[in-house]
């Protein structure tokens, strides 16, 4: 009996060395002659058998700004933080980008309690994000199993800056769930099966596993925003929006134009934000023709950025626009059509929808933001 006992316990310690496990995940992310810095996601899925709330999250990641984790999750800004955090829930944070890989600056931090080991803290806190082995190399421990109470420790989360398809993206760092693939990660998040695997370097779709963290990218939207404005690099991808401009100014990404979306932020006390207006236009709105000689033609009041190197100013763009597509329908007249087009993919846009003069989708790269 003994000695079928010691043969099964040696039986199930091979299978176990021979099981496919996930491993540390380190995101490519070439930066050229120094440092480069941007803002990634990450999804973060809480415990599932506590009450995880919107402060509690900002707590554990050290997010500087209630309003900012709202509008990485598209929740309205009266959410309080007291509300259930979703699951999974996005929190955006800076990336840096050396040597080749990225990995989130600074910030989250984790103080060692009693009982805690290196891969409690990897798996029980960060849901799998990163691996103890990553904490351990980070931190400079020799022993994983050994950490002081109250040892203040830098979880580096993996994250990349780099361009997709020679197009500015925002990276998302991405834990797979049980009974995922490689197409339904692709459809979710509008990318392709290729660039899915090539950026995570998987052989092939079969080899995806369960906890296995991804580095997924999400298109961003373009802008009419100026080159010497201080938001230049702004990125925003869709089901999601960015406040900028001291929070005077809300941008989202429509899914449907992938054009920026900006308008004054509401609950903000006019005396501290100053008006946005293209002349008599206000910021986003938009003014038709009525002239029966040119019912296509309109103007748009866009958001070009802020400065505040004298004074702070809300900067806009009045710009042409066509209410028509090609056949010279008008926008009641248009056949509707829904959901984004893919990474990777060739994209047809709807001329109609499209603002004529719209600056190219900007570089994402250089910005590193507070909050």
């Amino acid at each position: 009996m003994a000695q079928l006992s010691l043969s099964l316990l040696l039986l199930l310690l091979a299978a176990a060395a021979l099981s496919p496990s996930p491993t540390a995940a380190r995101f490519t992310c070439n930066a050229k002659a120094r440092a480069t810095t941007c803002q990634a996601l990450i999804s973060y899925t809480p415990p599932p058998n506590a009450t995880t709330t919107l402060g509690d999250v900002r707590t554990l990641f050290q997010l500087r700004s209630h309003r900012a984790l709202l509008a990485s999750n598209a929740l309205p800004l009266s959410t309080p933080q007291t509300a259930p955090a979703p699951s999974p829930v996005r929190v955006r944070l800076p990336c840096l980008c050396s040597g080749g890989a990225g990995a989130t600056f600074q910030r989250p931090t984790y103080k060692v309690r009693a009982g805690d080991t290196l891969d409690a803290v990897a798996r029980g806190v960060f849901a799998g994000l990163v691996t103890y082995r990553d904490i351990a190399a980070a931190n400079n421990v020799s022993d994983p199993n050994r950490v002081a109470v109250g040892q203040e420790l830098w979880v580096p989360l993996p994250c990349s800056c780099d361009p997709v398809g020679g197009l500015p993206v925002v990276h998302l760092t991405y834990v797979v769930p049980p009974g995922s693939s490689v197409a339904g990660i692709a459809q979710e998040y509008g990318a392709t099966e290729e660039i899915i695997l090539g950026l995570n370097r998987l052989t092939d779709a079969k080899s995806l596993l369960a906890g296995q963290v991804l580095d997924v990218p999400l298109r961003v939207c373009s802008s009419a925003i100026s080159s010497t404005a201080i938001d230049r690099n702004l990125c925003v991808p869709n089901a999601s929006y960015i406040l900028t401009a001291n929070n005077c100014i809300t941008c989202g990404c429509s899914s449907s134009t992938w054009q920026l979306d900006c308008q004054p932020t509401q609950g903000i006390a006019s005396s501290v934000c100053p008006v946005a207006k293209c002349g008599d236009l206000f910021l986003g709105n938009t003014s038709v023709a009525t002239s029966p000689a040119s019912p296509c033609e309109g103007t748009a009041c866009l958001y070009a950025g802020y400065t505040n190197s004298t004074s702070f100013a809300i900067l806009t763009n009045l710009t042409s626009s066509s209410m028509c597509d090609a056949a010279g329908m008008s926008p009641a007249a248009q056949p509707s059509h829904s959901s984004a087009s893919r990474l990777g993919l060739p994209t047809r846009w709807r001329w109609s929808e499209l603002i004529v003069g719209i600056h190219i989708v900007l570089l994402c790269h250089g910005l590193l933001r507070r909050d």
